[in-house]
């Protein structure tokens, strides 16, 4: 969907938080960038509050130093993986919404606002941003284009779901919409975890987005990371019957304790 077919942006009410969620391993190279990209004052003047969320994964340049210095609040997780990450930082936010980055400028910061309006306007728990929409001039290498073509065809077919980048990083979602699933994944395939369980299950939208080159070393490895997320879209066929939570009235019946940290396996 273009993201022009969205609500025109205006204000909505006061208070409601908005949680910036960002894992970092050594990205001093972009991490400033990337929180100065995010229209801070533009989500301010639609009545939206903001909190910036670094879960670090024990870098060893300045990223923490530099994260702090901008005013984000920097949590160190020590355990491995880009989705560890991400749970871990759903943990610790606090807002209505949260929307997920990463840390090397790679994605449209500046649109946020657009997002966010449309996933109130069209009463949505989940947008995912695709990339291959509007992608720059050497920000990914032929050989992670075609794997992510392969694993979005998977996607596709395995779990019959319109997703055209189902490797994206860029989420906005509700935090009724965290609340409520269970996620497994500990390393790259989350992404494609969560988008299944918010595609199957819930009010989802892929928008057209836009992949800026990459400030720093690359993380992932095409090969070896590409077998593994391939390898789980199989297996998590045998894990999506207990993707959503049961409904609480269900889990006090059956004296399960709703205040348990959620979405962590």
């Amino acid at each position: 969907m273009d993201i022009c077919d969205l609500p025109q942006l205006s204000p909505t009410k006061p208070q409601q938080l908005i949680s910036i969620v960002i894992p970092t391993l050594n990205e001093e190279e972009g991490i400033e960038k990337t929180i100065r990209s995010i229209p801070q004052k533009k989500l301010n003047d639609l009545g939206y509050n903001l909190e910036i969320i670094i879960i670090d994964g024990n870098s060893t340049d300045l990223t923490r130093e530099i994260a702090t210095r901008m005013g984000a609040r920097v949590i160190l997780e020590k355990r491995k993986g880009y989705g560890r990450a991400f749970k871990t930082g759903f943990s610790e936010a606090r807002g209505d919404i949260l929307v997920t980055l990463d840390a090397d400028g790679t994605y449209p910061a500046e649109i946020i606002p657009e997002y966010i309006q449309g996933l109130t306007e069209k009463e949505l728990d989940f947008i995912t941003a695709n990339r291959f929409s509007n992608i720059s001039n050497g920000a990914m290498d032929s050989y992670h284009k075609f794997g992510n073509e392969v694993l979005s065809l998977f996607m596709r077919l395995l779990y019959s779901i319109n997703v055209r980048d189902s490797q994206s990083g860029m989420w906005i979602m509700t935090r009724t919409f965290i609340e409520s699933i269970n996620i497994v994944s500990d390393d790259f395939s989350m992404s494609e975890e969560i988008k299944i369980i918010a595609f199957r299950y819930f009010k989802a939208l892929e928008l057209d987005g836009k992949y800026y080159k990459r400030l720093g070393k690359v993380k992932l490895a095409t090969f070896s990371d590409g077998w593994r997320n391939l390898k789980y879209l199989v297996r998590y066929r045998s894990l999506i019957n207990n993707a959503v939570k049961p409904p609480v009235d269900l889990l006090e019946k059956e004296g399960i304790d709703i205040d348990a940290d959620s979405y962590v396996i």
